[in-house]
């Protein structure tokens, strides 16, 4: 039950909270009824409880904002780890603040802010999960705490603009149409080849090469990685002008995701050259070609349509 409610503040009496008002009353009326000063002392001292519950609470939201988000890398239709940094001007009260983010087109868990480290700014962490690359942003924070008696639940809520990018989901491993490198064949050594690490099977891989023991982690077949048997780097090329909005084009862009991410667990370096009618843009880094990949738009005309359409 709300008892106030504005686009700052929300105060609620949870179920506890109003039992707990009942049984004050029943109290109340009892000693009014007998005349018993015992009765009035109870009563008197869970009304103070009450508004100690209150008070508290209310405390516990004054002086912390939300500051920044830390910069990572999301993806579309997976789960990732957002970290909030929240600004805390008393850093050593302790908070107990469940943390919720508004974010479009984006699922997002409650996060957790415990405080009394004496740390002048904090971390909430959440499991966000945006449904399409692109950009979108954080319009709304709430700081929400029913510490410590769990009586009244108090919501603090904050509008803010904190810009968040999702890459394409990193669908299959394939190589892409566009993709192209320099690539190193095993060299002859003396003695055993070490393994290096692993990656997800691709077809066409020896099965001497499973990995039995990630394959089990994992849940699907995953090869080693032998010295001198990984790429020296790959270069992937995109002509926008060659593509059609829709869904063949966002495949492309997922399968170019994909492909970054294996070069990103076999760590090798990755570079991405967009031909678009604004020029060749070429970008390096497996973060720098996500962020690229995120936010572009095919440019080839559908037949039937007008280029000025």
């Amino acid at each position: 039950m709300y008892v106030w409610k504005n686009s700052c503040l929300k105060l609620r009496i949870t179920r506890l909270g109003a039992q707990y008002l009942i049984a004050t009353g029943i109290v109340g009326a009892l000693g009014v009824y007998t005349n018993n000063n015992l009765l009035y002392a109870v009563c008197s001292m869970m009304i103070g409880l009450f508004l100690v519950s209150g008070w508290v609470s209310w405390a516990i939201l004054e002086a912390i904002e939300p500051d920044s988000i830390q910069d990572g890398t999301f993806f579309a239709r997976m789960k990732g780890g957002l970290k909030l940094r929240l600004s805390d001007k008393k850093p050593k009260r302790v908070r107990h603040l469940g943390v919720y983010l508004n974010i479009p087109d984006c699922h997002a868990e409650p996060g957790f802010y415990l405080g009394g480290k004496g740390n002048m700014s904090g971390v909430a962490v959440f499991q966000i999960r945006p449904e399409r690359r692109g950009w979108t942003k954080i319009i709304q924070i709430a700081l929400v705490t029913s510490y410590p008696f769990g009586f009244l639940e108090k919501t603090r809520l904050f509008p803010v603009e904190m810009p968040l990018l999702a890459a394409p989901h990193p669908s299959g491993y394939d190589r892409p149409r566009g993709c192209s490198g320099d690539f190193s064949d095993p060299e002859p050594k003396s003695g055993n080849i070490s393994p290096i690490g692993a990656r997800p099977f691709i077809v066409g891989d020896s099965i001497n090469k499973v990995h039995w023991k990630r394959t089990a982690q994992r849940g699907g077949p995953w090869v080693r990685i032998m010295e001198g048997g990984q790429p020296k780097g790959l270069l992937f090329d995109i002509d926008l002008a060659a593509w059609e909005p829709g869904a063949d084009f966002e495949a492309e862009l997922e399968r170019i995701s994909g492909a970054i991410f294996l070069a990103r667990l076999q760590k090798t370096d990755v570079a991405l050259a967009i031909l678009g009618q604004h020029g060749r843009l070429e970008v390096s880094g497996h973060r720098a070609a996500w962020k690229a990949l995120a936010t572009l738009e095919a440019e080839k005309v559908p037949k039937g349509q007008s280029a000025l359409s």
